[in-house]
């Protein structure tokens, strides 16, 4: 969830032809704004770059308000593609869409209380002493209210917006097919596989009832761990629209920037420990890697999580031949971990030697931290820098452009996420430590 929103509310647009004609409005901003732009180069004795038309300042703005105000999943492949395409995307693309990543609007009363009365049943006031119509934060599926259940329990009450499970494919098709025709996604890349996991990850996520089933098996599996702190499931208040929680307070994580320094080590390394859990432990894994998602109780130190909408499932084989990738970056055997990439699918026998090569150098640019004996200093290195031009150097060249395996990508974008927030906190961590106990089977120091 994004934090709290301060943009107005606007309303949700919910029958498939009004969001269509929204893309359609968008494709002929976009293209008006492109001319526009091009006749003002020519003027000024410039021959324009197609790049250069796209990413102008109003198409920037004009492509990102306008999925923002459709929310659901128009929204959603935005960041997918921005988050999960990373720098092998065009940076033209990568550019406009970074901007969708917390630019959720809020839905107006007039349409809230509609489908509070949908899900609940008219009367639904009488489940609560109070009901905040004001959200506490808001996203591209749904937005979040305060609320006091009639037995004075306090709850975060995560209501999704009109229309999103109903629109979920055609959206995804439309804006993809928008991207398409206007340039911004070259005809050359296969988005096929991604767009259709999109679909999946998103009915899932609009499901939540499901949502609320895997905040209660994380809550199970965290029980050894009392540093995490989750809430808890109101099953009785849930609907597959509606998700009720016991509410948890505390302050952002990244706001956390001049605390103690073991304090701020200590809690990336806790997020560090939990993620190599859920690879090879849990064999589940929370993708999102929004900091919102990320809360600091004050009176008790814990760490809480929120939102298990973008959760996925690892089957074992991935989880393994995702340890051997690792232990072999860990151990610099480069042999291991090319088998291993091949294996996941990030290279194979048709990439070019010098594409083949360059992944190849990025998954080991990735595991630097796997390397250092001892604490790794996310706030002093430039991994994230190196990581970044690596990227737009393959991004750039046209040859390369291309999805990597869907799963890999959801797991990028949490590991991306966990390695932004390491290095905002200026956190030292020992990686390697951290992940030795899920390593193979010889010791992390041979």
């Amino acid at each position: 969830m994004a934090t709290k929103p301060e943009r107005s509310a606007f309303a949700v647009p919910t029958g498939r032809l009004s969001r269509l004609a929204r893309l359609g409005s968008l494709a002929s901003g976009v293209a008006g704004g492109m001319l526009a732009e091009g006749a003002r180069q020519l003027a000024g004795g410039r021959r324009p770059r197609v790049g250069e038309l796209l990413l102008t300042p109003a198409n920037a703005r004009r492509v990102a308000e306008q999925l923002a105000q459709m929310r659901g999943a128009a929204m959603k492949v935005g960041q997918l593609l921005s988050m999960d395409g990373g720098d092998l995307l065009p940076p033209e693309l990568s550019e406009i869409l970074s901007r969708l990543r917390s630019d959720a609007r809020p839905m107006p009363m007039s349409q809230l209380v509609p489908v509070l009365a949908q899900n609940w049943g008219e009367g639904w006031e009488r489940h609560f002493r109070r009901f905040s119509f004001t959200p506490m934060a808001a996203a591209s599926i749904g937005q979040v209210h305060a609320a006091e259940a009639s037995d004075g329990s306090r709850l975060a009450i995560k209501v999704q917006y009109p229309g999103v499970r109903q629109s979920i494919a055609s959206d995804i098709d439309n804006v993809a097919g928008l991207l398409r025709i206007s340039g911004l996604l070259p005809k050359t890349l296969d988005v096929s596989s991604l767009l259709e996991a999109a679909k999946q990850q998103l009915h899932e996520e609009a499901d939540y009832l499901l949502e609320g089933a895997r905040l209660t098996r994380y809550r199970a599996l965290l029980a050894d761990r009392p540093a995490f702190l989750l809430p808890q499931m109101r099953a009785e208040l849930s609907t597959p629209g509606i998700l009720a929680m016991s509410r948890v307070d505390g302050v952002a994580i990244e706001s956390l920037q001049d605390a103690p320094q073991p304090e701020r080590d200590r809690l990336v390394g806790l997020l560090f420990e939990l993620l190599f859990r859920e690879i090879f432990e849990f064999r589940l894994v929370q993708t999102d890697p929004n900091f919102a998602n990320y809360l600091y109780e004050v009176a008790t130190g814990r760490l809480i999580l929120l939102d298990f909408g973008a959760t996925r499932p690892f089957d074992e084989g991935l989880s393994e031949t995702y340890r051997r990738l690792l232990t072999s970056a860990m151990r610099s055997e480069p042999a291991g971990l090319e088998a291993a990439a091949a294996d996941i699918g990030y290279v194979s026998e048709a990439l070019e030697a010098r594409h083949r090569h360059a992944v190849l150098e990025m998954i080991t640019l990735a595991c630097e931290p796997l390397r250092q004996v001892g604490p790794f200093d996310f706030g002093r290195s430039d991994l994230s820098l190196r990581m970044r031009d690596a990227g737009v150097k393959l991004g750039l060249d046209r040859d390369f452009w291309h999805i990597p395996p869907v799963d890999t990508l959801f797991l990028h974008r949490k590991l991306g996420g966990l390695y932004m927030l390491a290095a905002r906190l200026k956190a030292r961590v020992d990686v390697r430590a951290l992940f030795a106990p899920h390593a193979g089977s010889r010791a992390a120091g041979e």
